[in-house]
């Protein structure tokens, strides 16, 4: 359908990243006029082209889950002191708040997950693919397959939204750049969960979390 010069030669019209380039391509049967098109409808084009400002400004989020189970806090960053103190900015960054509250991830970007975990992860799946007796040229189509679903469990950035799943928080994110009109990057983060760690009942932390948000719109 499409080559990795298309995938490099979109990157390079659009400034965005090469996993997003790739799946703009696949949404469009490898026509890249259309998956610029797609990219720009999307905000990640508008995007990359404010990643090079810098970001410096912004607000620490708190977010404590009712009765205080769940805590977190986490970074977001804009370019001015003046969009820092915007409501709607302000509504974005207790959103990611709430996010790490329910989904529980580990990163904040595919880049920060380190080379080793990736591996021991192909590996496991590899093993498994094999095992079930997949031929070969079928078990690393899955192998990059069960990678891109670890990386929406564990990457903040590659989650669905928990108040609308339809968005990835990559999408969320650039659709507030669209709106504020500034470079706009989460830059850590920290969850606690009451008794992480110890021997304890099971709960749907992520399932309750979702619910209350919705209450609260």
């Amino acid at each position: 359908m499409f080559t990795a010069e298309d995938v490099k030669k979109l990157r390079e019209m659009t400034g965005v990243g090469m996993m997003d380039c790739k799946k703009a391509l696949q949404e469009t049967d490898g026509n890249i006029e259309k998956a610029a098109t797609y990219l720009r409808e999307k905000g990640m084009a508008a995007a990359s082209k404010k990643a090079n400002r810098i970001a410096a400004e912004g607000v620490v989020q708190s977010y404590i889950h009712m009765g205080g189970k769940i805590g977190v806090l986490v970074e977001v960053n804009c370019e001015t002191d003046f969009v820092a103190r915007a409501e709607n900015f302000i509504a974005l960054t207790k959103d990611i708040a709430m996010q790490i509250a329910a989904a529980n991830p580990k990163f904040v970007s595919v880049d920060e997950v380190p080379a080793e975990i990736i591996e021991q992860e192909k590996e496991i799946l590899r093993a498994k693919a094999l095992n079930e007796g997949k031929p070969a040229n079928i078990v690393e189509k899955m192998v990059e397959g069960g990678i891109k679903k670890y990386y929406k469990e564990v990457v903040l950035y590659e989650q669905e939204f928990v108040k609308d799943p339809s968005k990835t928080i990559t999408q969320v994110m650039n659709e507030a750049i669209q709106t504020i009109g500034e470079k706009l990057t989460i830059r850590r983060f920290t969850r606690y969960e009451m008794g992480e760690g110890l021997e304890k009942r099971k709960e749907n932390f992520a399932e309750e979390v979702a619910k209350y948000g919705q209450k609260a719109d």
